[in-house]
């Protein structure tokens, strides 16, 4: 008897810096982030190629902007997927802030983890 799958499930890893996305409690991809005071800034976000052309990239970055409202926070797409996810959604809109050449070199001067 085969058991249909988990639906995926979405976890914030502070010590990580990032939103993983689990399939069978696996992990699936994620999109990673930095904080610059109000503003949580994602700039990259991978899906594993074992789980390409599931939706997992839209499911993850969806609930990751929903935890970020909820966080009363702003939100910084330097990442390309989540910058065009916001063009599909705007529903996030107004909590969306332009990337800036200031916000690009921050990224750059932190440290990675």
């Amino acid at each position: 008897m085969t058991h249909p799958a988990a639906a995926p499930t979405v976890q914030r890893v502070d010590a990580r810096h990032r939103y993983e996305i689990l399939v069978d409690g696996r992990t699936a991809g994620h999109t990673a982030y930095r904080d610059h005071d109000d503003q949580r800034v994602f700039y990259h976000t991978e899906i594993d190629d074992a789980f390409a052309g599931q939706g997992l990239a839209s499911t993850l970055v969806q609930q990751a902007l929903a935890d970020v409202r909820a966080a009363g926070r702003r939100i910084v797409p330097v990442c390309p997927y989540v910058a065009k996810f916001l063009r599909k959604h705007d529903e996030f809109a107004d909590m969306a802030d332009p990337v800036t050449p200031e916000v690009l070199r921050w990224l750059q001067t932190e440290p990675a983890h």
